[in-house]
């Protein structure tokens, strides 16, 4: 009888270490994302201290150049 418990044994501690492994790259990539939108959301603030981009248009040629 011990012997069936073996391979169901077995496999409770791979399927464990398996969901281990997967909640710790789930978790690294959840850091390295945030970590990506962080840089981003610095580089957006930054940007907002400047006056917005206004054109106006060349009555000559009709292009629109900024102001």
């Amino acid at each position: 009888m011990p012997f069936p418990a073996v391979p169901t044994l077995l496999a409770w501690v791979v399927g464990t270490i398996g969901a281990a492994a997967l909640a710790k790259f789930i978790a690294k990539e959840h850091r390295r994302v945030n970590a990506d939108l962080e840089s981003v959301r610095a580089r957006a603030a930054k940007r907002s201290d400047q006056p917005p981009l206004t054109l106006k248009r060349d009555p000559k040629t009709g292009i629109y150049r900024p102001q």
